[in-house]
């Protein structure tokens, strides 16, 4: 199989690439590709053999979805096509559907919503939580898990399988494949038994007698979740006796909690949402990528709660080490990107220690877990890879400007930061990870538009005619609305006016027009 023309995205590229649903991103690197193939074969062409009758040239053609590339595995002189996908992250494994997965435990739980054992690892929502929650969660603190499919295709089981591990992993944590067993047997059980938390497929019935083998069991024909009677009790820790004190001094008892601390009910309405408006595969991947992401944010924040430092997040320079450190506060008056903050965001206090003691258990279960350490070591092994702007912490940054209602100041410092910051084509490409079209996109980076302080104002125009002039930042301006277009082209005609009051009023647009007709060609010239 020839690959040689599919171009190699860094890690940031394949971040945007997965969350765009744009069937043309990074189409010019595949140019670039073909280009270079073409003046490789016309150099020997013309070395080998420049007596010889001219061939024909062979012809490549784009891809009709970058996401996905296109070649041909030859058996017996026969040209199969295979389509082979652009971005593949950990975990990652066979062709399977996130989608078939979850509408296999959704159904019957939506229609006839059954209660569960309550398991501080498994339980995080009660016992009504969501099925798929319950398997991600088993598979977050290293249960036992088991798919039983009776009278399905082995195929289909160890699809099951194989979808599971990259549900819990998001494409972020590692681990869950190798001790995955797609498809197994009761020859094997001796040695299976003898794996700490498996993933595995059957087909056999036997296997639900006998709730001693596993710890969660997941029915594919019933569509039903059961948590084992024999399940190992989640332990005492230092985080839960922290939060049950905490809890004790500022009466946060579970009669004043929200129904849904953890947020996981409202993103799995979110996800099934999606499914029933087919957004497709690559949207749902997306999402879990994100709900993986926020977790292991959460965590990092449970870690500097509890313990005052975190494994899961590098402290950048300015910052400090202490879960009190001051957001927002910039730490060098003369250098706008000193930006102090970092982590996941909460609107307020109150929700941030809800949240963390109803998580406390899972998080708590996971810390002991095999992922937890591979992820520490890739945070270490990706960290500058990932961030090449180091100061401020933009996924932070732009959580504060969709999360919070900010005064002024707060936000014009945020986006002056995100101007001063971002310039070179690594710095935008990692700020298009944190602005995903599937969560507004460059909306909330457009409200600076608006911003009361003309300087904000400017530093907005100056931040998004570098995103639009970029190869993937012009897609997520396209998706722009216009409205914040209009205010864009009137910003920058304001400051060319202000800056050249000699010149016309078509100055730095070559010809004039109006502003509705600016915004309404969608995009910069």
């Amino acid at each position: 199989m020839d690959l040689s023309l599919l171009p190699k995205l860094s890690l940031l590229e394949r971040q945007i690439l997965q969350a765009s649903n744009c069937k043309d991103m990074f189409i010019e690197k595949f140019e670039q590709m073909i280009r270079q193939r073409i003046e490789e074969e016309g150099e020997s062409s013309d070395t080998d053999s420049p007596a010889s009758p001219k061939k024909q040239a062979p012809k490549y053609t784009l891809p009709r979805d970058t996401h996905e590339f296109e070649s041909r595995i030859v058996y017996n002189d026969i040209p199969i096509p295979v389509k082979v996908p652009t971005v593949i992250w950990p975990e990652v494994v066979g062709d399977f559907s996130l989608i078939k997965l979850i509408q296999t435990f959704s159904g019957p739980h939506s229609a006839s919503p059954q209660p569960f054992p309550i398991h501080p690892h498994l339980t995080t929502s009660g016992p009504y939580t969501h099925p798929i929650i319950i398997l991600v969660n088993a598979m977050l603190t290293q249960k036992r898990v088991v798919f039983l499919g009776h009278n399905r295709p082995s195929g289909e089981v160890a699809e099951a399988v194989l979808a599971a591990c990259a549900l819990a992993s998001g494409g972020i944590l590692r681990g869950f494949t190798r001790h995955a067993f797609p498809y197994t047997d009761l020859t094997k059980i001796d040695d299976l038994l003898k794996v700490p938390g498996f993933i595995a497929g059957v087909t056999n019935p036997t296997f639900a007698n006998h709730p001693e083998w596993w710890d969660v069991l997941c029915d594919l024909p019933t569509g039903r979740i059961k948590i084992s009677s024999h399940v190992e009790p989640a332990p005492i820790t230092e985080g839960l006796l922290y939060f049950q004190q905490q809890a004790s001094l500022n009466h946060l008892h579970s009669s004043n909690l929200n129904s849904d601390p953890t947020g996981d009910n409202l993103f799995m309405e979110d996800v099934q949402r999606s499914i029933t408006n087919r957004h497709g595969e690559n949207a749902i991947r997306a999402k879990w990528r994100a709900y993986i992401l926020k977790f292991a944010r959460v965590a990092s924040a449970f870690e500097e709660t509890v313990y005052g430092a975190s494994n899961l997040y590098i402290i950048g320079p300015n910052e400090e080490l202490s879960p009190e450190s001051p957001s927002g506060v910039q730490a060098d008056p003369l250098d706008p990107t000193t930006l102090r903050g970092h982590g996941h965001v909460w609107p307020d206090e109150l929700s941030k220690q809800r949240e963390l003691m109803a998580s406390v258990s899972r998080i708590e279960g996971w810390r002991t877990t095999r992922s937890y350490y591979s992820f520490i070591q890739d945070i270490a092994a990706i960290y500058y890879p990932t961030r090449p702007i180091i100061k401020p912490d933009l996924h932070h940054h732009h959580e504060r400007l969709r999360t919070l209602k900010l005064s002024s100041p707060e936000a014009g410092a945020i986006y002056i930061a995100f101007s001063y910051a971002v310039k070179d084509y690594a710095g935008i490409c990692q700020l298009l990870t944190v602005t995903p079209e599937n969560q507004a996109g460059l909306f909330y980076l457009g409200m600076g538009l608006f911003h009361p302080d003309q300087t904000v104002r400017e530093a907005t125009v100056d931040l998004l005619e570098r995103i639009s002039k970029h190869p993937a930042g012009q897609h997520f301006w396209n998706q722009l609305n216009r409205f914040a277009k209009l205010a864009f082209f009137r910003v920058k005609r304001e400051r060319d006016a202000s800056q050249s009051p000699i010149s016309g009023p078509e100055s730095g647009f070559g010809a004039p027009q109006s502003l509705v007709g600016v915004a309404m060609g969608d995009g910069l010239r």
